[in-house]
């Protein structure tokens, strides 16, 4: 019955989930026919589908060759973050592994069989991964490793070294998430798909890398202290706090919600260059592969301002939420309408007291120079009542139906990959 009233609190989710189930879903993403692969492409895409919860089901949307070629960086790319996500191994022993990855690409026989885990699969078999990476175009080969040996040394530098100052944070998320940005879009442009201009300006599409990677970092703030991980940066939490654990202390939840609303105006700063990324964007496959996080995102920061549920559990958009933003994020003026939407919901919840209010307003005033406001898009939450009973006759009948089919969803929820 929790389901239930959740979802008369928002009658135009049942529609939404509906119409994602009866088509909405291969609209945006169509399904890939795999048959057709040799066995070590089937393998790849059943490594990827095991490993990604966010980013399996864009990647086999994507158009031509370029699918291909982004499935392969995604897994390469994952088995160096398993290596280094690794605790088991020594210091001694990852370093060095992080800094020559890039080169078990060019060894057929490379493999790494001792990695405790989850996603240990794709160093063990490593060498159907690197094959594959062997058969694609040497344009993408170079943009591939060349991505991978920067990662590796940037994540070794931070093995043993905590995150300082905002400077140090934008570089961390560079080398884990804004590298990615850069390494995709010069993909996109290889592929032909895309313009040049994309692959080469690295600013913008290290932005896109960064705004992703700042949302999981703040959302996920209450998992990652609870697993003995810090990434909030200390430049800011010190001002509110002697440790960044004591955030989570209920005498402390008035300066944690202060500290999270700067961290999330800070990453507020990327939405225009992220508009402006996507701008460029020619191929629908590509835009959407791009655009679908970053909405994501935004109605994340959005359900995290301001909120304490951020120290005391998990935050999380709704299932109908993330489907509706699926299936409308498929042109700029309409990513542009949800972005506006967005940062309206944050600026009529800034508190007159919070020492950051002034810097959001600010950056929210600049987001909105950048967006559309008065789009159809902005205006897709008002429902008449015929509607709105309609669909409450509606959930009362098929709540349960519904529950199954949400499933289906659960994937997309959260912006992306930590």
């Amino acid at each position: 019955m929790e389901l239930l009233r959740k979802w008369l609190g928002h009658p135009e989710d049942i529609y939404n989930l509906l119409r994602f189930k009866m088509g909405g879903y291969r609209a945006v993403m169509p399904r890939m026919d795999t048959d057709s692969l040799g066995c070590g492409l089937r393998t790849c895409y059943r490594y990827l589908n095991q490993t990604s919860r966010s980013f399996a089901a864009v990647i086999q949307a994507l158009d031509g060759e370029l699918r291909h070629a982004v499935c392969i960086f995604y897994l390469v790319l994952r088995a160096l973050d398993t290596v280094e996500d690794d605790m088991s191994i020594p210091l001694d022993v990852k370093v060095p592994m992080l800094h020559e990855f890039h080169s078990h690409l060019y060894q057929p026989d490379w493999k790494y069989t001792e990695s405790k885990e989850k996603d240990r699969q794709v160093l063990e078999d490593f060498p159907t991964i690197s094959m594959e990476f062997r058969n694609l175009s040497k344009v993408y080969q170079d943009v591939i490793s060349d991505i991978c040996h920067k990662m590796g040394v940037g994540m070794a530098e931070f093995l043993e070294k905590k995150v300082d100052s905002l400077h140090e944070w934008d570089k961390y998320c560079h080398y884990v998430a804004g590298l990615v940005g850069i390494g995709l879009s010069r993909l996109f442009s290889a592929s032909e798909l895309e313009d040049s201009i994309v692959g080469q300006d690295t600013d913008l599409a290290n932005s896109m890398g960064l705004f992703l990677q700042k949302t999981n970092i703040i959302r996920d703030y209450l998992e990652d202290q609870l697993e003995g991980r810090e990434f909030w940066p200390r430049e800011v939490w010190s001002r509110y706090a002697k440790k960044l654990s004591d955030l989570t202390k209920p005498e402390n939840i008035d300066v944690a919600v202060q500290c999270l609303n700067e961290l999330i105006t800070n990453a507020l700063h990327h939405v225009p260059d992220v508009l402006t990324y996507l701008s460029r964007l020619k191929n629908q496959s590509v835009f959407n592969f791009c655009a679908i996080p970053q909405v994501m995102a935004i109605a994340t920061l959005a359900a995290c301002y301001n909120n304490q549920q951020v120290f005391r559990g998990v935050v999380k958009i709704r299932k109908g939420q993330a489907v509706t933003l699926m299936m409308d994020a498929t042109n700029i003026q309409a990513v542009k309408a949800i972005m506006y939407q967005y940062v309206e919901e944050i600026y009529q919840k800034i508190p007159s007291t919070d020492p950051s209010s002034n810097k959001t307003q600010q950056v929210i005033a600049s987001i909105r120079a950048v967006s559309l406001p008065g789009s159809p898009m902005a205006s897709r939450h008002h429902y008449s009542p015929i509607y709105l009973s309609c669909a409450m006759l509606l959930a009362a009948l098929s709540w349960q139906y519904l529950s199954t089919l949400s499933k289906a969803t659960e994937e997309y929820v959260q912006a992306g990959d930590n």
